[in-house]
């Protein structure tokens, strides 16, 4: 998906069983991504809830998809509030005035109010 520059918000795992039967689960992530440890554990998360059939009914297929694909540079960029987040939250904001230009991104007490004087910047 990385290389094709692709990414997929939908995460299925298909199994099929001794018998032959066939089951399909799905996830769909908050976010379209192409990260490798979120489809992982996506992927994972299925599979412990199908785990009872699989034991019961042993398993002869085990199969992985990602779908509900999108260009990668079509990406909503996306604010990291997690206290553990470190330089996260930084990185994406400095994106943010990167893609957009450095009045993309002000306080929102500031919005709609006259700041008075205004001091000249430097073009984007």
């Amino acid at each position: 998906m990385r290389r094709a520059g692709r990414v997929g918000r939908t995460v299925t795992l298909r199994l099929r069983f001794d018998d032959s039967a066939r089951i399909t689960r799905s996830h769909t992530l908050p976010r379209a991504t192409s990260h490798t440890r979120t489809v992982l554990e996506a992927c994972r998360a299925l599979l412990a809830v199908a785990m009872p059939l699989v034991i019961q009914r042993g398993c002869t297929l085990v199969g992985i998809s990602v779908s509900n694909l999108d260009d990668d540079g079509a990406v909503q960029l996306a604010l990291p509030f997690e206290r553990s987040a470190g330089g996260a939250l930084d990185a994406a904001l400095d994106d943010v005035r990167e893609r957009f230009g450095s009045s993309s991104v002000q306080r929102v007490v500031l919005l709609g109010r006259d700041t008075g004087m205004t001091v000249p910047t430097l073009p984007d």
